[in-house]
């Protein structure tokens, strides 16, 4: 592929909490999925890490949004711009100038008709000319190495910002899938209620995602504990400064409901999975991929409560990414993808 040939490739994992874009095997963008744009004139003013450092600090003229809720794109405005801004971005890094792109877009698998084509739109307003799009859950088991075309089943759950994906996956096709709309930001939004609730502490969005980050777990009693993370924030009465400890014990009580929410949500996939790809599921185990797979303490707690043995992908947060670029390269080779 020359430096100026006329249509570029491009993979794209639009996340709910980050957007990872693959060109020639290389990722050149992985940043927040998070634009800041003027109020007044609706100009894009920073995309990805330069508007998350914007967030819960603007002033009235500018406003910071998350295009995509629960792994679709809840403005679709937003959403298109985030996707130019991120193209463009990646195009000044690896110098490429691209009249025409075809794109391989991550979409949930619980996606409907009309989210499908808010993505395709915004897709092709942003650029892109042949737009494909994959189930994530799909396009994970492709970045894990599996291989989604043999006649055996795996089953890949993958915890991401806005969705659980859970699918069997056998032959080229999602045998069975679950797509529920609890997931990071939802622990996130757990962590936020616990510190008000409990500590009196009004925390935003940025620091709960630390605290989960630093201190986040699914079980009581980890094997390694991690020690206690500090939190600095007002008073909920007084608006005085706090200082408050978290420990992970506390933290994993709290994200408990949303937790166990998930595990009912793999019970129920496994029940409806045909007797022949369960053994298969039994010997080959489950694999966790997407940020919420690196939860202190998710796999240990799954494995123990289904009895099935649960992997974490080796590079949880990157597998729906990478697995959009292997479909990227085998477009005529693969049929599950959606036009």
């Amino acid at each position: 592929m020359g430096l100026f040939s006329l249509t570029k490739e491009i993979a794209i994992d639009l996340g709910t909490a980050n957007t990872i874009i693959i060109h020639n095997d290389k990722i050149v963008i992985d940043e927040p999925s998070i634009v800041a744009i003027e109020v007044r004139t609706d100009k894009l003013i920073a995309v990805g890490k330069e508007a998350q450092l914007m967030q819960g600090k603007e002033h009235e003229g500018i406003k910071t949004i998350r295009p995509l809720r629960t792994g679709v794109i809840a403005d679709f405005k937003a959403a298109e711009m985030m996707i130019r801004g991120f193209v463009e971005k990646a195009s000044t890094k690896s110098r490429w100038f691209s009249p025409s792109m075809r794109m391989v877009v991550g979409i949930p698998s619980g996606a409907s008709e009309v989210e499908i084509r808010a993505v395709r739109d915004s897709s092709e307003h942003a650029g892109g000319r042949d737009v494909y799009m994959i189930y994530e859950p799909m396009a994970a088991a492709l970045g894990i190495g599996l291989d989604v075309l043999a006649p055996e089943g795996n089953m890949i759950v993958d915890i991401g910002g806005g969705t659980t994906e859970i699918a069997v996956i056998s032959l080229g096709g999602i045998v069975s899938n679950k797509s529920i709309k609890i997931a990071g930001d939802d622990l996130t939004n757990d962590i936020q209620d616990h510190m008000r609730r409990v500590h009196n502490v009004k925390v935003g969005e940025r620091t709960a995602e630390l605290i989960k980050m630093n201190v986040g777990s699914a079980l009581t009693e980890l094997e390694n504990p991690v020690d206690d993370y500090i939190v600095h924030g007002p008073n909920q009465m007084s608006a005085l400064p706090m200082e408050v400890p978290v420990s992970y014990q506390e933290i994993s009580h709290s994200i408990e409901k949303s937790i166990s929410k998930i595990e009912a949500a793999v019970l129920s996939a496994l029940e409806q999975t045909p007797p022949e790809l369960y053994a298969d599921i039994v010997k080959n185990g489950i694999y966790l991929a997407g940020g919420g797979a690196q939860l202190r303490g998710l796999d240990k707690r799954l494995t123990d409560k289904i009895g099935i043995q649960f992997h974490i992908a080796e590079d949880p947060l990157l597998a729906v990414a990478k697995g959009t670029g292997v479909a990227l390269k085998n477009i005529d080779k693969f049929s599950f993808l959606i036009r």
